[in-house]
């Protein structure tokens, strides 16, 4: 069934029944000190709970800590912390979120093994626990404190990420709402990248880990800034079921729909950027060729510095494709930026130059290329690539 689904103004992860937020400044960006940098996500009613994480060999303290606490399939609150990764710490580090976890659950009146963890920030630096714990007693929780998370959650990013849609069925409605940050280490398989998502649907905790796996794969898992990743990236999805039971095929569309948008925001929010880049292959042998073909190019540095002069050097997207290890017919290949065709069947067309310098010289940037060799498509998300992406990271310490 098709599910009525409806964003909700200034929606967030609070925007479903139950749900709580606060956030504040603890002093652990050294660059911004009075910035919100660490916030609590709470639910009132015990939630069912899924994760995906980094496939970074190097996960950080709160990454292994949220991990094992969600074999349980269960979770009551999530604390998150920018400025400090706690990554490649050690022990320490795993002390650091475990304690981190405690101080979360003496405040809201649960227990430390029902508080997920997660940082964003610099690896290699322990957290300031002696910020930390005081600032702690300063998060206020709200119901419209998702607007204050999302901020918390921030580091080079230029704005807060945040959604929510209400879904009704029948007679009756469920809503999910999320929050992310990600600007830079952007790639496929996850990236820096933190989102919590929320439902107040009840759902079983199998169906949720299987649904939210299947909204990263066509949203998280197909965006890419500068093709690294790092050691703290997880997606997480609490359900507290006070809006009862819900259609399974409902569930899952209004989840990719959020998933979607966030991720979209993430790609377009890119260190640098200027351009968000949606890339477009259609007629591939396989879904996972499609994805293969898609996320290749779509991260290629050459196709990324292209769109950012607004340069149609088509020949960057082709060889893209070509070395992606999908199956590709040269004879069958379409190309389009936008709607103008720039190759059918492998041959080049004549095209009007300054027509394709605006389509590219467009806030979004919508490529395509259709294989023709059988019916499988998928979409990824990018952005292009500035002189200041450099800047940026060439200064991120300093």
């Amino acid at each position: 069934m098709k599910a009525g689904i409806e964003t909700i103004p200034k929606g967030t992860v609070t925007s479903p029944e139950g749900f709580f937020a606060g956030a504040t400044s603890a002093g652990i960006n050294e660059k911004a000190r009075d910035k919100p940098d660490l916030g609590v996500l709470f639910s009132e009613a015990p939630c069912v709970a899924a994760g995906v994480f980094t496939t970074n060999r190097i996960k950080a303290a709160p990454v292994v800590l949220s991990q094992q606490r969600l074999k349980r399939g269960k979770a009551g609150a999530v604390v998150v912390n920018s400025g400090c990764a706690n990554a490649c710490t050690g022990e320490r580090g795993r002390g650091d979120a475990a304690k981190t976890a405690e101080l979360t659950a003496k405040g809201i009146g649960i227990s430390p093994e029902e508080v997920l963890v997660a940082s964003t920030g610099v690896i290699g630096l322990p957290l300031p626990m002696k910020r930390i714990t005081p600032a702690m007693e300063q998060v206020i929780l709200s119901r419209d404190g998702g607007h204050e998370l999302a901020r918390a959650m921030m580091t080079t990013d230029t704005f807060a990420k945040e959604t929510a849609v209400r879904v009704r069925v029948g007679k009756g409605e469920f809503t999910i709402g999320g929050v992310a940050k990600g600007s830079g280490m952007i790639h496929p398989d996850l990236a820096t990248l933190l989102c919590f998502l929320t439902t107040d649907a009840a759902v079983e905790k199998g169906f949720l880990k299987e649904a939210l796996k299947k909204a990263v794969d066509v949203s998280f898992s197909m965006i890419s800034i500068d093709g690294d990743t790092s050691p703290n990236d997880m997606v997480l999805l609490m359900a507290n079921g006070l809006a009862g039971n819900v259609p399974a095929d409902a569930f899952e569309q209004a989840l990719e729909q959020v998933c979607t948008y966030l991720a979209k925001s993430v790609a377009a929010d890119g260190e640098g950027a200027t351009r968000l880049i949606e890339l477009t292959i259609r007629g591939a042998r396989s879904l996972a060729e499609a994805r293969l073909a898609a996320r290749t190019i779509v991260s290629s540095s050459l196709v990324k510095a292209a769109v950012h002069g607004a340069d149609p050097n088509w020949g960057r997207i082709m060889a893209a494709l070509g070395r992606s290890g999908v199956e590709v017919e040269e004879a069958r290949t379409d190309l389009y930026i936008g709607d103008m065709a720039l190759v059918k069947a492998g041959r080049a067309l004549p095209f009007n130059k300054r027509g394709a310098v605006r389509l590219l010289e467009k806030r979004e940037v919508a490529i395509r290329l259709d294989l023709n060799l059988g019916s499988a498509s998928a979409t990824a998300w990018g952005c292009d690539l500035s002189p200041e992406y450099v800047t940026i990271n060439s200064q991120y310490m300093t």
